[in-house]
């Protein structure tokens, strides 16, 4: 073991519980994305048995009727699972580098960004296919982050936390009333892009969510190879360079990670907000302030997130739904505020 890394793990150690606790944290992650799928297939305006869910996974009967309706609902499912695992590694990947605690792929721009790239596209060319969609969502969070960065970095002190996130969140406001104009000249744009724009996972076929897949897996890789850097980050600039890591490389890495995850989520099922920003904070409270843990655990809880405001979106006021993109800012502004309260104020970063 390296000095380097023998200051890492005693440094993540420190700062958070034991190899037992973390384990049984996963352990308990896992169950609940176990429970949240079968949630998501069982509850809707009409609920149905688990026999039909199985019968549908097993041998489907298009003339059964439960089973039409767990079909039906096995896309948007498989679109929680991906797009969650993407938005809660991409807010993980982008507080751990940016060493910034309201770091979020909405606070910082780049879904406002994906946004418009692939409304201008939609304007521009009509009924665009998938990979021209997401090739114009990735660009779109490419260039929004690379402005906030450069921002940010105007000053003295550089591109610090408070100016990341002012930054950010300048941009996309004036990004959103850009692609608010575009959606209201073009009303061909806007009746096609209403229901994407404010976050859904009904729209989406299981061929557009299995499309993503692979993109989303590049993009996880990245940001997972970043793991070590953001421990030695949280520990200051100044040291993580004393250590030998190269944090320039490090943020290039998982920046293009973050684009890959932020970019492909936004393109198939729009701009969902808050599950980037606290997925991150409520899995700290779980495992600590290791990166190593946080981040696999970020893959976890994000789907488990989705899954439920989509189901809860369905029960609400049936038979009408409540979109994805809703119900995660309904859940998640009171759900941020107790975890604030009960301790993610003394969460270092």
């Amino acid at each position: 073991m390296t000095a380097t890394e023998s200051t890492l793990r005693a440094a993540a150690e420190r700062s958070g519980p034991g190899l037992r606790r973390k384990l049984g944290a996963v352990a308990l992650l896992v169950l609940l994305l176990a429970a949240a799928l079968l949630a998501s297939l069982l509850l809707g305006a009409r609920s149905v048995g688990l026999d039909s869910v199985l019968a549908a996974l097993a041998d489907f009967d298009p003339m059964d009727g439960g089973q039409v309706v767990v079909q039906s609902r096995l896309a948007r499912t498989a679109g929680a699972v991906v797009v969650g695992a993407a938005l809660g590694l991409a807010g993980a990947g982008l507080q751990g580098l940016t060493r910034n605690p309201l770091a979020d792929t909405g606070i910082l721009g780049l879904n406002a960004g994906s946004s418009l790239a692939v409304v201008v596209v939609a304007a521009l060319l009509g009924a665009a296919s998938l990979p021209l969609l997401m090739a114009a969502a990735f660009l779109g969070a490419a260039l929004v982050m690379a402005l906030v960065y450069l921002v940010a970095s105007v000053g003295r002190e550089g591109a610090t936390p408070i100016k990341l996130a002012l930054g950010g969140a300048a941009l996309a406001v004036g990004i959103g009333s850009i692609t608010n104009t575009i959606l209201m000249i073009s009303k061909s744009t806007f009746d096609e892009f209403r229901r994407w724009q404010i976050g859904s996972l009904s729209a989406g076929s299981m061929e557009t969510y299995l499309l993503a897949v692979p993109v989303i897996a590049a993009g996880a890789l990245l940001v997972l190879s970043t793991a070590r850097a953001c421990n030695a980050v949280a520990m200051g600039e100044d040291t993580a360079l004393a250590l030998g890591f190269n944090l320039k490389r490090s943020r290039l890495l998982g920046s293009i990670g973050v684009v890959l995850l932020a970019g492909t989520a936004t393109a198939v099922a729009g701009p969902i907000a808050f599950v980037g920003l606290m997925i991150p904070h409520a899995v700290r409270l779980l495992v600590g302030g290791d990166y190593r843990w946080i981040m696999p655990a970020s893959l976890l809880a994000g789907p488990v997130l989705l899954l439920l405001a989509d189901t809860a979106g369905r029960l609400v006021l049936p038979p009408s739904e409540i979109q994805v993109g809703v119900m995660c800012a309904m859940l998640g502004g009171p759900i941020f505020i107790i975890m604030m309260r009960s301790g993610m104020k003394s969460v270092k970063l």
